[in-house]
């Protein structure tokens, strides 16, 4: 294998690296963001857990963080849960950099 046959093969490793250290953050981050919510609710226990779950699925709908924000956004209207645009995309800015903390705590 040659010099450039290894740096080749480092890069793609970091870039797979990289996106699935990026996939674990977002996970973490939708379910801390989900449990905010379900407490803002008045989710507890078991329901609270369920409610992040759906919210972790949520994301899987398209690509960035537009579905999570929907899905929070809909459902705090339909439970007339009084918290503004900047204040979800604030909390999820937050709880975007806990998780990657937590996460390079973890490793």
């Amino acid at each position: 294998m040659s010099t450039f046959d290894k740096r080749e093969d480092s890069f793609e490793k970091k870039f797979v690296h990289d996106r699935d250290l990026q996939f674990k953050v977002a996970a973490r981050r939708n379910r801390l963001l989900g449990l905010w919510a379900a407490g803002l609710m008045g989710l507890n226990g078991d329901d609270a857990a369920a409610y992040a779950k759906q919210v972790v699925v949520a994301d899987l709908a398209e690509a960035g963080d537009e579905d999570v924000f929907r899905k929070i956004r809909g459902d705090f209207d339909a439970k007339g849960i009084d918290q503004s645009d900047h204040q979800i995309r604030r909390t999820m800015e937050e709880l975007f950099a806990e998780a990657k903390a937590q996460i390079q705590n973890e490793g």
